[in-house]
């Protein structure tokens, strides 16, 4: 039995400035609170996996692509989520926090 997509319960809305398209604003570095993971993936791999950007998709990839050319390595960028390939902690700490961003290494 397949499921149907719903549309998050809203049926109607009497609100004339009511918009069900989501187009959040990105907050500024000193208002983001980012968090460093390190994940182990099947094969004995590692990344390092950056949450809590709240913002814009675009402004998530261009923070994505900075990080990767910092650390030299790919990954990639997708529902608020930055993956990295490899143990990156120490330098997206560094780089980071020389933006101006709030971020912590959280985790084991």
């Amino acid at each position: 039995m397949k499921k149907r997509p719903t549309s998050g319960g809203l049926v109607y809305s009497t609100n004339p400035n009511f918009s069900t398209a989501s187009n959040p604003t990105t907050l500024p570095p000193g208002q983001q609170d980012l968090r460093i993971h390190l994940d182990r993936l099947g094969g004995n791999k590692t990344v390092t996996r950056i949450v809590g950007f709240t913002g814009k998709e675009a402004d998530l990839e261009d923070l994505g692509r900075a990080l990767k050319n910092k650390c030299g390595v790919g990954g990639n960028t997708k529902d608020g989520v930055i993956l990295l390939q490899g143990d990156h902690r120490d330098k997206v700490l560094a780089f980071l926090t020389e933006k101006g961003y709030k971020a912590k290494k959280a985790g084991g």
